[in-house]
């Protein structure tokens, strides 16, 4: 069997490594990249789930920090989505501690209804931990009592697809260098049998993996597979990306996203640099204006030109047809607002392993499995970018309309649950848990109508002292753990 991986960058030197690291040696992978065309370069912020990803290929996190230029991130901080000078805080991990079954929200519900003035993210360490500038990911020999960070991180994406093609060409992954110009299809099936390259050389192969980007080469060009347009919900189609000097200041263990006129702009800290762009809808705001609004707002000395990305959010009909998968941006785009674009790589690899075919026979059971789950990974992560856009409270054209616009069903039932009594309504395999929905929600605006009744059952005299006491427990413990800056100089600082 020989997998045939099509395009570089981090989504198929992802896909090589995690296939080299599983098949052992057992089956030939090959991937082609052409220098000429490059990558996107822009997923360097990410969530928890790529702790998993590295752990697997068995990847040293300290060392995978230092090849990557990376930083640690607990969250994202959304300044003025609501108004201006409007802030809150998406935090990873839960708030507090479940009582009796019950979601710790629910109980603050009620301590806020009754006069108490601390936030929610007051019991969150991470939330609490970033607003301190501290980081400690946790250790084998941690005190009991000490809080521990969920985490994730920010990295240079060219660096780590450097980083997992040494892996991968280590464990037998051959990279061709090369442009694709034709791809050979069986006459009967349809079916992918070969690529060929612009200096005449042909490769063969059995399953291809298209991580061709936007293009999507062999999924769309080739296959002609479809695409679901959710423009009507995600309006913006266009970013402009450009790096900055680091500023020492701003060396900070979260991402920002800060709203604008028509879009918003990301802040991600590298050790070696900051990462910047500006996500926006042309049709309200135009490039220009953008590509000022991004600079006039950056915090340190540009490094190059901003760079433009014209892009339509929505995804591939199917991501498995026939012999091929497409993964990255070859499957789908969703706007980095909650960083998922690498997740979705991550979590598609990992599909694609449990359902692989590791001989040249159709299997329609596995592909409609990789697509069925597929699909709904997309539309849940989709409601969860959507609800930032129609939960926000600005006054410009762009946002009002998108206070107005439909949503899906789907959202609709989250939303009108949440009102109605601070619930969160589950989806089996959901990425984001229900301490993420509920931060955005209230974050962005949305305010239960009453708590859950089971909430009541304990004396409020007891659940303030309760809640107090978790309070400073967490804010006490955490102003022990080291600052962010000074846990990466000592531990994984990169040449």
């Amino acid at each position: 069997m020989h997998f045939v991986i099509v395009g570089g960058g981090s989504a198929g030197w992802m896909a090589a490594a995690a296939l080299a690291h599983a098949l052992k040696g057992t089956h030939r992978i090959s991937l082609i990249e052409s220098e000429e065309i490059g990558t996107v370069g822009v997923g360097e912020a990410t969530i928890p789930p790529l702790q998993f990803f590295n752990k697997v290929l068995g990847i040293n996190e300290r060392e995978f920090v230092r090849a990557t230029q990376a930083s640690f991130k607990l969250g994202i901080e959304f300044r003025h989505w609501g108004h201006a000078g409007h802030r809150y805080f998406h935090q990873f991990g839960e708030f507090g501690a479940n009582i009796d079954g019950i979601s710790f929200h629910q109980f603050w519900l009620r301590l806020k209804a009754n006069g108490h003035p601390h936030p929610l993210s007051d019991y969150s360490p991470a939330a609490i931990a970033a607003e301190q500038g501290r980081f400690l990911p946790p250790f084998p020999t941690m005190p009991k009592d000490m809080p521990q960070l969920a985490y994730a991180y920010h990295f240079d994406a060219g660096l780590y697809a450097r980083f997992l093609r040494g892996y991968a060409e280590q464990r037998g992954v051959v990279r061709h260098e090369g442009r694709i110009v034709h791809v050979d299809r069986h006459g009967e099936s349809g079916f992918i049998e070969g690529l060929r390259l612009h200096d005449g050389r042909a490769l063969k192969g059995d399953f291809f993996i298209d991580c061709s980007g936007f293009q999507g080469l062999l999924i769309e060009r080739t296959l002609e597979t479809g695409f679901e347009d959710w423009s009507h919900w995600l309006p913006c189609n266009r970013a402009l990306a450009v790096p900055c000097e680091r500023n020492e200041a701003g060396f900070v263990p979260y991402t920002r996203s800060t709203a604008h006129q028509a879009g918003w702009q990301w802040r991600i800290p590298l050790q070696h640099r900051t990462g910047n762009g500006h996500v926006y809808c042309s049709n309200y705001v135009t490039d220009d204006e953008a590509a000022r609004i991004l600079l006039d707002n950056l915090d340190a000395k540009p490094l190059a030109e901003p760079r433009l990305l014209r892009f339509t959010t929505g995804r591939r009909r199917k991501f498995w047809n026939g012999n091929c998968v497409a993964l990255g941006l070859a499957g789908g785009f969703m706007e980095p607002l909650e960083s998922t674009s690498l997740h979705l790589v991550q979590a598609a690899v990992f599909r694609f392993l449990s359902l692989m075919p590791l001989s040249a026979s159709v299997d329609p059971a596995a592909e409609q499995e990789f697509n069925r789950l597929s699909i709904a990974e997309y539309e849940q992560i989709r409601d969860f970018i959507i609800l930032h856009y129609v939960a926000n409270r600005r006054d410009e054209p762009f946002w009002r309309d998108c206070q107005h616009m439909s949503m899906p069903d789907t959202l609709a039932h989250r939303l009108e649950l949440f009102r109605s009594r601070g619930k969160v309504a589950r989806h089996d395999g959901q990425l984001f848990a229900d301490a993420s929905w509920v931060a955005v929600m209230l974050g962005q605006g949305i305010e239960p109508q009453r708590w859950d009744p089971l909430a009541d059952i304990l004396p409020l005299a007891e659940l303030q002292q309760q809640a107090e006491r978790l309070r400073s427990h967490l804010h006490a413990a955490i102003e022990h753990m080291p600052s962010h800056r000074q846990f990466i100089e000592h531990n994984c600082k990169a040449a």
